[in-house]
C-alpha cells in the first residue's frame, strides 16, 4: 500500500467521527496493555507494534480550572497563581531583573486541506489548541516580590508563533517558526519597538506539524542551538519536505555559519545544560501509530555528531518498516536514548534543578513538562515531573541483585491536569526556575502560569555559576 493510500484510508476513517450534543463519539482505536511505568526509565518495555490504519483518538475534553482551582503539588510543595489571564502561553525565559518573558503562542496556520484538514481542526479545536497565535511576547513583572505578577505588558508583537528567547547581553534573540530573530534590548524595558534583525531562516514547510523552534546559548554567548521538530509522523509526505527538519542546528553567531549537532530527532522540543556535566539534554517526542505503548517519549543527552534515527528506527535500533525507503544501514549507527518518559506524554518543558529551592529531594535533576496525549488509551502525561539525576550528570536510577529498576523512575510535582471525568482542567507547557528558586509552569490551554514553590519559608535557591 502507498503512503497516499494509506493517508487517504486514515483520514477517511477519522471523518466518521461526529459532533453531537451528547458529545463526541470515537472509533475504539488501540488500547495499552502497559503501565506508563512500564515504559518509563532507562530500559524500557518495548513490545511489539500494533500498527493502526486508523489513529487511536482519546482527546479530553477542555474544562479549565475554576476560581480557587490549583493542580496538586508533590508533599512539601505549594502551587499558586503566578499570572493568569494569557492567551495560550507557552515558553518562558526569566531575566537578569526577575522579570519573565513568556511566548503567547500557538500553531501557525495549518494546511487545511480536505478531510485532513477537516479532522485536524476538530481534534485542536477539541484540546484547546485550535485558537490562532497571538504571535507576542509579554513581560511579567513581580514588583512587590509576593510571587505573583502585578503588571503584563506587551514586550513584542507581530510575531510568527515565536517559542524559544535567549538573552546575550544586550541583544534578545527570539525563534519564530521561520526564523530566528535578534533584537536590541536591556532588562527593565518593557517594550521593544526597534526594528528585528533576522540571523537564521529556518524550514517552516507544510505541513509544519511540529511548529517549535527552542532556542539555547553556550556558556560564552557565541553559539545558538535550535531545536527543530519534523513536518510529519514519520516523512510519510516524503523526506523532501522533512529537507532541515528533526534535528538540533549549532549556529555561530560570529562567524555565521551553522552546522547539524544531532539529527533523527522527531520533536526535539525542550533544551538545556546539565549543570554537573555541561551537557547537553533534549526532550523529545516519538512517532504515533505503533500503538498506545509505542513509542515512549524521551528526555536524551546530545552530543555532536549523534544520529536518533527518525524517521527509520527508534529506541537504538528498532525499525520502522512503515518509512519507504529502508535504510538498514543507519541502524548501527543509531543513539539509543538515554531516559525513557512514558509513551505519547509529549514532552514539551525540560529544565535542571541547579538553581531551585524546593528541597533536597528536588535538589538534582530536571523538571519536564508533559502535555499529555491525545492518541494514547488511556490518557497519558497532563503533568509535570522530576527526574533525578546524579553527580556524574546521569538520571540516577537503582537496580536490584536482578538488573530490574528499583528506583529513579519520574516523579509527580505537579498533576492534577486531567481531571477523574477525563477531561483536561490545563496542559503544562514549559517550566522554568524563577529568581527565587521557585517552578514556574505555564498551562496553556488554562492560560495560567502556575508557581510552585518549597512550603518551607526562607528556602534558599542553590548557588551555581550562571551559563
Amino acid at each position: 500500500m502507498t503512503n497516499k493510500m494509506r493517508n487517504t484510508l486514515i483520514f477517511l476513517g477519522l471523518s466518521t467521527v461526529l459532533v453531537g450534543g451528547a458529545g463526541w463519539y470515537f472509533l475504539s482505536g488501540d488500547t495499552a496493555t502497559l503501565d506508563i511505568a512500564d515504559v518509563s526509565g532507562p530500559s524500557p518495555v518495548i513490545s511489539a507494534p500494533r500498527k493502526e490504519i486508523i489513529p487511536t483518538i482519546n482527546v479530553a475534553d477542555v474544562k479549565v480550572w475554576g476560581e480557587g482551582e490549583a493542580p496538586q503539588a508533590a508533599k512539601g510543595l505549594a502551587v499558586a497563581r503566578f499570572a493568569d489571564g494569557l492567551d495560550h502561553p507557552r515558553s518562558m525565559l526569566v531575566l537578569p531583573n526577575g522579570d519573565v518573558l513568556v511566548a503567547e503562542t500557538n500553531s501557525p496556520p495549518r494546511e487545511n486541506k480536505g478531510v485532513e484538514g477537516f479532522v485536524m481542526r476538530m481534534l485542536m479545536n477539541k484540546a484547546g489548541a485550535g485558537v490562532p497565535s497571538a504571535n507576542r511576547i509579554s513581560l511579567l513583572r513581580d514588583a512587590d516580590g509576593d510571587g505573583k505578577a502585578e503588571s503584563k505588558t506587551v514586550l513584542l508583537e507581530g510575531l510568527n508563533s515565536p517559542y524559544g528567547m535567549v538573552l546575550i547581553g544586550e541583544t534578545l534573540y527570539v525563534a519564530n517558526t521561520d526564523a530566528v530573530m535578534a533584537y536590541p534590548f536591556t532588562p527593565g524595558q518593557v517594550k521593544i519597538t526597534a526594528k528585528g534583525r533576522k540571523i537564521l531562516d529556518l524550514p517552516s514547510q507544510k505541513p509544519n506539524n511540529h511548529w517549535t523552534r527552542n532556542l539555547l546559548a553556550n556558556a560564552d554567548g557565541s553559539k545558538l542551538y535550535v531545536a527543530i521538530g519534523s513536518a510529519t509522523n514519520i516523512a510519510e509526505k516524503g523526506l523532501d519536505v522533512e529537507k532541515g527538519r528533526a534535528r538540533i542546528i549549532e549556529y555561530n553567531l560570529e562567524t555565521g555559519k551553522k552546522r547539524d549537532f544531532a539529527v533523527g530527532l522527531r520533536n526535539p522540543v525542550g533544551i538545556a545544560w546539565e549543570p554537573n556535566s555541561d551537557a547537553l539534554w533534549t526532550v523529545v517526542n516519538e512517532r504515533d501509530m505503533l500503538g498506545s505503548d509505542l513509542v515512549p517519549d524521551y528526555m536524551t543527552k546530545v552530543e555532536a555528531g549523534m544520529h536518533f534515527g527518525w524517521p527509520w528506527n527508534y529506541w537504538g535500533g528498532y525499525e520502522d518498516f512503515r518509512v519507504e525507503p529502508r535504510r538498514q544501514d543507519l541502524r548501527e549507527y543509531t543513539r539509543r536514548p538515554d531516559y525513557a518518559l512514558g509513551s505519547h506524554v509529549a514532552p514539551l518543558g525540560l529544565t535542571f534543578a541547579s538553581k531551585a529551592a524546593l528541597g533536597d529531594g528536588f535538589a538534582n535533576g530536571a523538571f519536564v513538562a508533559l502535555h499529555g496525549s491525545w492518541n494514547r488509551k488511556p490518557a497519558a502525561g497532563y503533568k509535570v515531573v522530576f527526574v533525578p539525576f546524579g553527580a556524574d550528570g546521569r538520571p540516577a536510577v537503582t537496580r536490584d541483585v536482578e538488573g530490574k529498576v528499583t528506583g529513579g523512575l519520574p516523579v509527580d510535582v505537579l498533576s492534577g491536569f486531567l481531571a477523574k471525568d477525563g477531561s483536561a482542567k490545563g496542559r503544562p507547557a514549559d517550566v522554568t526556575i524563577d529568581s527565587k528558586g521557585a517552578l514556574l509552569v505555564t498551562d496553556d490551554v488554562a492560560g495560567i502560569i502556575w508557581r510552585v514553590r518549597n512550603e518551607q519559608a526562607g528556602a534558599k535557591p542553590v548557588e551555581t555559576a550562571m551559563r
